[in-house]
């Protein structure tokens, strides 16, 4: 029997002061690194416009923690980091509170179309995610 496997999107993302496309691949050695899966991952987390729009692209630096990046850009890293997993079961704990609006609407509804299928957990105090779910459970 297959093994179910889990990908995990907590508030803070762990970058490590590596690229981004190794940083999105986290644990996959830089040869074995899939570079078609490492963009549509970024291209349904919302974050691959803004990659490409740097010199090196997703051979970007993003420095000890992350510390070139914004909140939300790494926290849309960490979701591209879960899609192209590829698991199972999402679950995504405050995973979009630093994103506006309407990027978090675009981040969830591409969420919503790539893990048709799977299993996600959204653990978040905005009411407003709860249209993506087909179950919620609201604990006051």
């Amino acid at each position: 029997k297959r093994r179910k496997t889990v990908a995990y999107v907590p508030q803070n993302i762990f970058l490590l002061d590596s690229s981004l496309k190794e940083n999105i691949a986290i644990g996959i050695k830089k040869d074995f690194i899939d570079n078609r899966k490492i963009q549509n991952a970024a291209f349904q987390a919302q974050v691959d416009e803004f990659i490409t729009s740097l010199e090196n692209g997703y051979d970007t630096f993003v420095g000890e923690r992350g510390v070139r990046l914004s909140g939300g850009q790494r926290q849309r890293i960490g979701i591209a980091r879960a899609l192209y997993k590829n698991a199972d079961i999402l679950i995504l704990d405050e995973a979009t509170s630093a994103l506006d609006k309407d990027t978090e609407e675009e981040v969830m509804n591409s969420i919503k179309n790539f893990c048709k299928g799977k299993t996600v957990i959204i653990i978040s105090h905005k009411t407003s995610t709860q249209k993506y779910c087909d179950n919620y459970c609201h604990v006051p």
